[in-house]
């Protein structure tokens, strides 16, 4: 048994152990391990509390996979529901797709009767504010290069929270959510709702989660490149290195270059790689009497 997070998601793996190590099944583990971060309003990357769209608006991107059937859900630019990882899930179950965006997202949502909540907090709306009445005067009336400039500051457009699991049956699954880059363009979708950008997991080898800058695991397949080398024989750790070093020739701006990987093995061995030297993740497993937070293996790209 074992579950492995981003940092911000220690709070979802404290707020599950209990009924996870009572038998609680992987995949309902990932989903209520997000509910904890998705509900956490000081947490502006993910849920109620996300920063907010260039118009102002909380778009909402999740994704969930199931490890022994490789089915998965997904939804891109939802507005107004609590918690997209249920709506992604029930994507996954109930209906014949794997991923549904902005106003068919929301229908979906209330088909399915899932909490509506009002995602925009005073904190995030005057963060919001205070980074337009920040721009050069020169860009004021120039929408694209606002919201380009705007897009660029990597603590507002990199936070997304993952969870992996293994349960006490061997269930492997994933679990990504979050509110995106801030100030974003209306309808930007990153990589967290994308299967094998920002999110897979396969039962046979292991699983990969992403966060960081969502357009770049888009242009690669970062977290199914991961499995691949997973399945290859390469441990979490190599295969989190050598996805990272794949980004290297993409032609990005060096500023731009942020990506981070949590990592688990079908064996339960965990690593979590990221081109921050500072970067942290957090893991618990049947050894540990609570959650432990971990430097994340730095890959110079």
């Amino acid at each position: 048994m074992i579950l492995v997070s981003s940092a911000n998601g220690a709070i979802g793996i404290d707020g599950v152990w209990k009924h996870f190590s009572e038998g609680l099944d992987a995949l309902s583990a990932v989903e209520r391990a997000t509910w904890f971060v998705e509900d956490n309003e000081e947490d502006n990357s993910v849920g109620r509390g996300g920063l907010p769209n260039l118009d102002g608006e909380v778009e909402l991107d999740a994704s969930i996979m199931d490890g022994t059937t490789r089915s998965a859900g997904a939804v891109a630019g939802l507005k107004g529901y609590r918690h997209p990882i249920s709506v992604a899930r029930a994507v996954m179950e109930i209906s014949p797709h794997v991923l549904i965006v902005g106003e068919g997202a929301a229908r979906f949502a209330k088909e399915i009767g899932a909490e509506r909540a009002d995602l925009l907090t005073e904190k995030a709306a005057k963060i919001w504010r205070e980074g337009l009445e920040s721009l050069p005067e020169g860009l004021s009336g120039e929408i694209l290069k606002k919201a380009k400039a705007l897009t660029q500051d990597p603590d507002k457009a990199v936070g997304t929270v993952n969870f992996l699991a293994i349960d006490s049956k061997g269930k492997m699954a994933s679990a990504v959510s979050t509110s995106g880059w801030a100030w974003k363009w209306p309808g930007r979708a990153g990589d967290s709702p994308v299967i094998g950008a920002g999110n897979y997991c396969d039962a046979r080898f292991g699983a990969a989660a992403c966060t960081g800058f969502g357009e770049l695991s888009l242009r690669a397949s970062t977290a199914r490149t991961i499995v691949s080398y997973l399945s290859q024989g390469a441990t979490p750790e190599e295969a989190g290195v050598r996805a990272l070093l794949d980004l290297k020739d993409l032609d990005v701006d060096p500023s731009s270059m942020i990506m981070h990987s949590v990592i688990i093995g079908a064996d339960g061995s965990h690593a979590a790689v990221s081109t921050d030297e500072k970067a942290l993740y957090a893991w618990r497993d049947e050894s540990c009497s609570s959650t432990q937070i971990e430097r994340r293996i730095h890959v110079a790209v």
